[in-house]
């Protein structure tokens, strides 16, 4: 029994189970590379920044998280841009950048959430649908009907189900996964920021150069 098979004999609530099971696969497979991508080495990025900073060598800092392209840089990199506007600035400009970043990699993930809690529920609705008709069957048949006449229906009926479930399951299992992947990212985003404005904060480093920051390419 192949799967169309299988879909045409669940019934037409195995239409929505289905179509919802690619979303779900198709929004795992995004999410997965899109963290993959912004997974970084945090102590090097570190290392690497605030050698920049305590140099005051700020063109070089914001040409670095351009290179490094994650979202800890991204977040960085617009706040170095404020560097002249005043330290209360580049602290509102990191912190609008990091719900940013946090919107972006938490794209999709309540579709997700959605997809394991509703594809279960219309497993059991395609259930009781096919139950309805099972015992519509026993009454046509006034009482009469054999269990061959009823097995077929009711197993048929139980595939939506099978099928719900199983959507349900996978799709709420990679949402946990995913959810703290993201929870892991956001992690690394605060200390990097808490570091980087610590470091911009400091009064014994004295006030950064900005010659040239305009220049630097984005």
């Amino acid at each position: 029994m192949n799967l169309l098979s299988v879909l045409l004999k669940g019934g037409w609530l195995m239409l929505p189970i289905f179509l919802s099971s690619i979303v779900a696969v198709a929004i795992i497979i995004d999410r997965y590379i899109v963290l993959r991508k912004s997974r970084m080495n945090v102590p090097a990025f570190l290392v690497k920044i605030r050698g920049m900073l305590k140099k005051k060598d700020l063109s070089s800092a914001i040409q670095y998280c351009g290179e490094e392209k994650s979202p800890a840089a991204n977040i960085i990199k617009k706040g170095l841009r404020k560097y002249n506007l005043g330290r209360d600035r580049v602290k509102e400009v990191i912190e609008s950048a990091g719900r940013q970043e946090i919107n972006k990699l938490e794209r999709g993930l309540s579709i997700l959430a959605t997809i394991s809690g509703v594809a279960p529920l219309l497993g059991f609705l395609g259930t009781v649908t096919g139950m309805i008709s099972a015992f519509m069957r026993i009454e046509d048949l006034q009482g009469a009907a054999n269990p061959s006449d009823l097995a077929g229906g009711i197993w048929e009926a139980l595939l939506t189900t099978a099928f719900g479930l199983a959507v349900g399951i996978i799709a709420l299992s990679f949402y946990n996964y995913l959810v703290a992947a993201v929870n892991k990212l956001v992690l690394d985003m605060e200390v990097v920021t808490n570091d980087v404005i610590d470091i911009i904060d400091d009064p014994s480093k004295g006030k950064i150069k900005i010659d040239d920051v305009e220049e630097v390419e984005l």
